[in-house]
């Protein structure tokens, strides 16, 4: 049956102009955002009353680096990694972009919107183009590429953009200590981290790289209380070892409930499973009148995404809704 999807995964909104409100409240399962997000600091009061400062960057950027490993003098912050894939294509000459996919849409949107000339193909291999985009792991089916194969593609004059917006739970896979000519990663922050809404990004790169970047976002692009948070979180090793353990364990108490649904699950990271379903379309419409919102294609009818329930009460809810 043919759908009038949402827009974008966490569009309640949409969610509710189609189904209604639901009584018990909406399960939102439709992003890859982590459910146990960091425990936010408590905040100098300056962080909201004065400009952001040099020295509040330099912190962030510091952290940032240690936690990539890299240096902070190839950490560009932003107000969000979307904030990043937009000003990216504005700062390369107009030509020929290879985008690896399907992948996250807003790549190819944004270097085509800059005038570029996009092409989304199979595979890294079959990328021949001056600039190259690649997802890793990928989104939305955790595709990953080695990191020595993505370095071997890497050249002075070409540009290879590798999002590692999933990354955090995998940091074997980060070429984020090797940055060189013709390289730039992004990392978000929100996902792993649980804190969307703070709107905060990197974008990882040779200086005279990140420079026009810089450029296009303008002064002070990230506010100060997303400068001491994302500092105090990024810093915080403890937290980041434990999340990933504690995402692990509960992306395979999901794999169950989906397997035990009827579902196929192909792919995903440990922030979210891709599955497929005969009758995907119909699952997707009947878990939205339950009040259960999770990420539909379609262009990929048969595919399904589910984020993480948050607890026990948001599992069997998932898990009633499948049977």
């Amino acid at each position: 049956m043919a759908l009038s999807l949402p827009i974008h995964g966490g569009d309640l909104a949409g969610a509710e102009a189609r189904w209604g409100r639901p009584a018990g409240g909406w399960l939102d399962l439709s992003t890859g955002i982590n459910p146990w997000p960091y425990a936010l600091p408590t905040l100098a009061a300056e962080a909201w009353t004065r400009l952001p400062g040099a020295a509040e960057e330099a912190a962030l950027r510091a952290a940032a680096a240690r936690r990539f490993g890299t240096d902070s003098v190839c950490v560009l912050a932003a107000p969000g990694t979307s904030a990043l894939i937009q000003a990216l294509p504005r700062t390369v000459a107009v030509g020929p972009v290879a985008v690896v996919g399907p992948t996250y849409g807003e790549h190819a949107r944004a270097w085509a919107a800059a005038g570029h000339q996009v092409t989304e193909v199979p595979t890294l291999e079959a990328a021949h183009a001056p600039v190259v985009v690649v997802v890793n792991p990928n989104n939305p089916d955790g595709r990953v590429v080695e990191p020595a194969a993505l370095l071997d593609r890497v050249e002075p004059g070409a540009l290879l953009v590798v999002d590692e917006a999933f990354g955090d739970m995998s940091p074997a896979l980060s070429v984020a200590p090797h940055l060189r000519p013709g390289l730039v990663v992004l990392r978000s922050f929100g996902k792993f981290y649980g804190l969307a809404g703070l709107r905060l990004g990197f974008a990882l790169g040779l200086p005279e790289v990140l420079a026009p970047v810089a450029a296009q976002l303008g002064p002070w692009p990230v506010s100060g209380p997303a400068l001491a948070v994302g500092a105090a979180a990024l810093a915080d090793d403890g937290w980041g070892e434990v999340m990933i353990a504690r995402l692990a364990r509960w992306s395979g108490r999901l794999d169950g409930v989906l397997a035990a649904g009827g579902l196929t699950v192909v792919g995903g990271t440990s922030l979210f499973r891709l599955a497929s379903h005969p009758h995907a379309a119909d699952l997707y419409d009947r878990l939205g009148r339950a009040g259960i919102l999770v990420r539909a294609f379609e262009n990929r009818p048969h595919l399904l995404r589910f984020g993480l329930p948050a607890d026990d009460a948001g599992m069997d809810r998932l898990a009633q809704a499948l049977t």
